[in-house]
C-alpha cells in the first residue's frame, strides 16, 4: 500500500557531506511524523532525527549542529542533510513515516529499505 524509497547514500571522507532523500508513495491520505534512523555494524537501530507534519524537529545529541532534517509535504518526501561527517556516522540509514492510507483512520509506521552511508577516516 505504501512504499518508502531512500536515495543519496554512499562513501564520503571525514568532514564531507551527503544528502539523503526518502519519498513515500502509494494510497496515502496523510503523513504524520517522518524521520531517519540508523544502524551501525553490531549496533541497535537508533533515532537520528524526526520532523512533524508541522515542521517541528528533533535530533539525536550526536548529530545536533551537523545534520538537518526537512520535508516537502507536496512531494511526500523527507530529507537529511549531513555535514561534517565522522567515521562513527557510518551506518545503514532508514527512513520512517507515520502514514494514514485512504482506507483507514489510523496512522501506521512504514520503513524504507535502508541506504548505506560510509565515512572513511
Amino acid at each position: 500500500q505504501v512504499q518508502l524509497v531512500e536515495s543519496g547514500g554512499g562513501l564520503v571522507q571525514t568532514g564531507g557531506s551527503l544528502r539523503l532523500s526518502c519519498a513515500a508513495s502509494g494510497i496515502i491520505f496523510s503523513i504524520g511524523a517522518m524521520g531517519w534512523y540508523r544502524q551501525g555494524p553490531g549496533e541497535q537501530r537508533e533515532l537520528v532525527a524526526t520532523v512533524t507534519s508541522g515542521g517541528s524537529t528533533n535530533y539525536a545529541d550526536s548529530v545536533k549542529g551537523r545534520f538537518t532534517i526537512s520535508r516537502d509535504n507536496s512531494k511526500n518526501t523527507v530529507y537529511l542533510q549531513m555535514s561534517s561527517l565522522k567515521p562513527e556516522d557510518t551506518a545503514i540509514y532508514y527512513c520512517n513515516a507515520d502514514v494514514r492510507v485512504y482506507s483507514d483512520y489510523n496512522e501506521y509506521p512504514y520503513w524504507g529499505q535502508g541506504t548505506q552511508v560510509t565515512v572513511s577516516s
